[in-house]
């Protein structure tokens, strides 16, 4: 319950106008990590911070991958709370993040969330995508796709699209789906994956024996 508090927080004390009801996203993202982005999203659209959030997030989050040490120090349980919090403010007015990102980052830290920083950054982009009329794709195949099969998939997927919509894919390599491909696109997902494929002739193997 106090999370739940301090998230409404982040959405009322970033605003002059804290009177005014909360910004809805024009998309729900779930979980843990879709509270705080939908509540970032409220703040910083109050703020009209929205465009330079998304931007301070992503050079951060590409920063703390790149960085082993970076990632371990943020999302270490052993660092006090408070010390965290205090360290992220200070480096997030050294390098000018909106202030609506600085909140984030410090409420994050004292409710001991940091390891959610991730997720709720990828909530975020997701929010904003569909701000911008985007829809959010993911592919994840066993093997790089070639130029052909992208496009053939590309075209099946635009057929998802409504109105004035765009699509955004990004496609990752994962060895142990073995072949096929997952897709998830907007509140679709979808699993064709070899792996799934077996585990489900096995599970029935198993039950028939």
């Amino acid at each position: 319950m106090a999370s739940v508090n301090k998230l409404a927080i982040l959405s009322r004390t970033l605003s002059s106008a804290a009177a005014q009801a909360t910004v809805k996203p024009p998309v729900q993202v779930f979980g843990l990590e879709g509270r705080y982005a939908t509540a970032l999203y409220s703040a910083a659209s109050k703020l009209s911070q929205l465009d330079q959030v998304e931007k301070d997030l992503t050079a951060l989050q590409a920063t703390i991958r790149g960085d082993k040490k970076l990632r371990e120090y943020v999302t270490s349980p052993i660092i006090n709370k408070k010390v965290m919090a205090t360290a992220l403010k200070e480096a997030s007015e050294k390098l000018r993040f909106a202030p609506a990102t600085a909140n984030l980052l410090g409420l994050l830290a004292d409710n001991g969330r940091l390891k959610k920083l991730d997720t709720v950054i990828n909530a975020y982009k997701t929010i904003m995508a569909a701000h911008r009329g985007e829809v959010v794709c993911e592919v994840i195949t066993a093997k790089p796709l070639d130029s052909s099969q992208s496009k053939q998939l590309e075209g099946a997927l635009k057929s998802f699209l409504k109105g004035n919509e765009s699509l955004k894919i990004t496609s990752r390599v994962d060895p142990s789906i073995i072949g096929g491909l997952i897709v998830s696109i907007g509140d679709k997902y979808v699993d064709m994956s070899i792996a799934t494929k077996v585990k489900l002739y096995t599970d029935v193997i198993q039950t028939a024996a």
